[in-house]
């Protein structure tokens, strides 16, 4: 049940009002949002119906995981959990849509090893997010290679699957990067599905005019973190205001967001769990 619009107005407004730290107590009082849901994780299922995808690809399994935040709240445990929850899926594809570390480079040292255990058929890939390329984007980048993980940006590769093909591509972030498709897609072949990690998801506006983009992945908006009933989430990131989570249907493009693994600005979560998505392809 979604409130009358001067209600949510008003609340808003009351909210508005607090200070973070006063937010923060709110929703902490009791633990919960600081001490159980942050490690709650919650596995998404979902079935995606793709017009004119080859019959070799129907049921494709592609395990998403977004925004680890390794520091400073994210525990390196938890997300040890959570590589080991994608294993056990046994996934076609694992796709990894930004922000691997909050504000240090260095994170991705402890990251990275944990990371380099994730499982699946046709390999891990990731992107960046806007945290990575303000932290440094090089060292994260050759952290992660190093323990043989994939990073797309404005690039991608063809996967064949008995003799069946799709293109997987990722961009650069939007906020502090240079996103572009034309580039990343320079060597799609013709008639090829895409499947496109951004980390961004209102960048789908744009992108959903290329028709090769069957499917874009994103994260960045963490759902907002805490999200009340009736109003949805209190703060959403720049590029990520009007697709916050979930699926959507853009054009003749879907978009996944995902609501990200860590947490970044305030170490809470209120109705909005940490999540990792099963998505599964089939034919439309």
């Amino acid at each position: 049940m979604r409130l009358p619009e001067n209600s949510r107005r008003e609340v808003i407004k009351l909210l508005a009002g607090l200070t973070v730290g006063g937010v923060a107590a709110l929703l902490t009082g009791s633990g919960y949002s600081s001490l159980v849901e942050t490690r709650w994780l919650a596995h998404e299922r979902v079935r995606l119906p793709l017009d004119g995808l080859p019959a070799v690809l129907d049921g494709l399994r592609i395990v998403q995981l977004s925004d680890f935040h390794a520091e400073p709240f994210t525990s390196l445990a938890f997300i040890e959990r959570v590589v080991e929850t994608s294993n056990r899926l046994e996934p076609d594809l694992v796709a990894l849509t930004g922000d691997f570390v909050t504000s240090r480079a260095e994170a991705i040292s402890e990251l990275a090893p944990i990371l380099a255990r994730l499982e699946a058929r046709y390999g891990v890939v990731g992107s960046l997010g806007n945290h990575d390329l303000w932290a440094g984007a090089g060292r994260i980048v050759r952290g992660l290679e190093a323990a043989g993980l994939v990073v797309l940006r404005n690039s991608g590769f063809t996967i064949d699957i008995s003799g069946t093909r799709f293109y997987l591509a990722g961009l650069d972030s939007a906020w502090g990067g240079r996103p572009n498709l034309q580039q990343a897609l320079t060597t799609a072949p013709d008639d090829t599905p895409v499947i496109l990690l951004a980390h961004e998801p209102d960048l789908i506006d744009d992108i959903a005019a290329d028709p090769r983009v069957y499917l874009q992945l994103s994260g960045h908006s963490h759902g907002g973190q805490v999200r009340l009933p009736g109003i949805g989430a209190l703060v959403l990131p720049y590029l990520g205001r009007k697709y916050d989570l979930g699926l959507y249907r853009v054009g003749q493009s879907w978009l996944y967001t995902n609501r990200g693994i860590g947490q970044s600005g305030v170490p809470l979560r209120f109705n909005c769990r940490p999540e990792l998505t099963e998505i599964t392809l089939t034919r439309g």
